[in-house]
């Protein structure tokens, strides 16, 4: 287990001296319950309890732990399941039949054995060194069209996702292998930049040769903080921020992803994936057992094999899912409350520059610092709390240059998730590298600001144009969050 007991609330306060603490949990909850409507994002000024990122929730731990807390405020009620959940988080699935009764079913294939081997201490992971087989970023496959409620449709032999892993006697899908373009630049200053444009590649292939007009959209692992917070956000909320046909005339036409949710049965706000392309905490974790890990569950009781692919393992015959609902509800436990960390340097006045900078920019156009979760919930720790993830949850066209050309559900190839920022400032610390975007392309947040492209041109070319000094001020906001 890599999450140690929540730390005591004198010891964080002594920790974080100097933030503005003394008004106590208690008053932070009656300030941010009168609050602005669940339908509209709060008004907040910048300068009301702007360190408490995850409201109530909000843990104070700048640490390599930073991102394996739980939420301050956790329950009684939940705190055995977030550390069952946390357990089988972190743990190695093996290869059936085995001793170890609720922790086999590995495979056939696979792209990891544990949850955390991508999700590292529940971070991000980053794209492998060039010519490097990929073991903690995938590639999802498809051939063009949609599906019956507008998902990709699957290559016929190698379905959804490339698998690089299998069990013993099975042959892995395929290497999939990143390789790079140094692409040149500069400032307006003069001072010259390099961002490199990857390209990726299937070799190896274990069945066959995939369809001709394969598509692929590589993704890497993001953190798992807040998506609890996330998943409470009422989708009136996030349907307000969008504005599909630009009517206020400011270039930005968020749209939400209309995804099929498979327990309702029917179709629903998209919010996780860097595509929006699953509607629950739930859904996004039983699609990520049989996808990544090949453990299957009711929500997805066959293997993640295709029938055009002869696989014949020594596994028994399942006829009950690998992964119990219990122990699935545990996971999203834990998932769901996991904590978000206090932003830091609040006060710091070039963190303040920053912070004015990226809003004249108009990066919050998107990354929307300030939502509400709804009133009542079914984790009572997330409801009714004041929340700054930076992020509207809405599609946006980031540019031709990050398309992945492949549509997901409403998603077009151009268009992405605007991925929430909270956090973003203690990667390095929690997970050792500043890549960044879906496909971990980033070296930097510097790159990650220049590759943006489409509707957030703007605000990459007013990134582009700053003094040095303007452009390290804007960095180091986004490091305090």
């Amino acid at each position: 287990m890599n999450s140690g007991p929540p730390p005591s609330p004198h010891l964080s306060s002594l920790r974080w001296a100097g933030l503005h603490l003394a008004v106590g949990l208690s008053a932070v909850r009656l300030a941010t319950r009168a609050l602005a409507s669940e339908a509209t994002p709060p008004d907040v000024a910048p300068s009301d309890f702007e360190e408490l990122s995850g409201g109530d929730t909000t843990v104070f731990d700048a640490t390599r732990n930073a991102f394996s807390l739980p939420v301050r405020n956790l329950s009684e009620e939940h705190r055995a399941a977030f550390y069952v959940g946390n357990s089988f988080f972190n743990q190695n699935w093996i290869v059936a039949p085995a001793s170890s009764a609720g922790r086999d079913g590995l495979g056939p294939l696979f792209n990891a054995r544990s949850c955390s081997a991508c999700h590292f201490k529940d971070g991000r992971s980053q794209p492998p060194e060039p010519g490097v087989p990929m073991t903690v970023m995938l590639l999802r496959a498809s051939v063009p069209g949609r599906g019956p409620h507008g998902e990709p449709v699957p290559d016929p032999i190698y379905g959804g996702q490339i698998q690089g892993q299998a069990i013993p006697g099975v042959a892995p899908e395929a290497d999939a292998v990143v390789s790079y373009e140094e692409q040149p630049g500069q400032f307006v200053d003069g001072e010259k930049y390099s961002l490199r444009k990857p390209t990726y590649t299937l070799r190896n292939f274990g069945y066959g040769l995939p369809a001709t007009n394969l598509l692929l959209s590589p993704r890497v692992a993001p953190a798992m903080i807040g998506v609890g917070l996330l998943e409470a956000v009422p989708e009136e909320t996030i349907r307000a921020l969008a504005d599909p046909d630009d009517r206020n005339g400011d270039g930005i036409s968020g749209r939400v992803n209309v995804v099929w949710d498979q327990v309702a049965e029917k179709k629903a706000l998209g919010r996780f994936g860097w595509k929006a392309e699953q509607p629950t905490v739930h859904q996004q974790s039983a699609t990520a057992f049989v996808q990544d890990l090949g453990i299957t569950s009711s929500l997805h009781p066959a293997e993640n094999n295709t029938a055009l692919q002869v696989i014949h393992t020594k596994q028994p015959a399942q006829h009950t899912s690998e992964v119990s609902d219990k122990i699935l509800g545990d996971v999203v436990a834990y998932s769901c409350l996991l904590g978000v960390p206090a932003r830091r340097k609040v006060s710091d006045s070039v963190v303040q520059l920053g912070q004015r900078l990226f809003s004249e920019s108009g990066c919050t156009h998107c990354h929307v610092p300030v939502l509400k979760t709804a009133s009542s919930w079914k984790f009572p720790e997330l409801a009714g709390q004041i929340i700054r993830p930076y992020s509207d949850l809405l599609l946006h066209d980031m540019g031709d240059a990050l398309s992945d050309r492949r549509p997901s559900f409403e998603a077009e190839g151009r268009e992405w998730r605007t991925p929430p920022l909270w956090g973003i400032g203690l990667v390095e610390k929690v997970n050792g590298h500043t890549s960044f975007l879906h496909d971990g392309r980033a070296r930097n947040l510097s790159e990650a600001i220049l590759w943006h492209d489409g509707e957030a041109k703007p605000s990459g070319d007013t990134f582009r144009s700053m003094p040095r000094m303007d452009r390290e001020a804007l960095l180091e906001f986004l490091k305090s969050l």
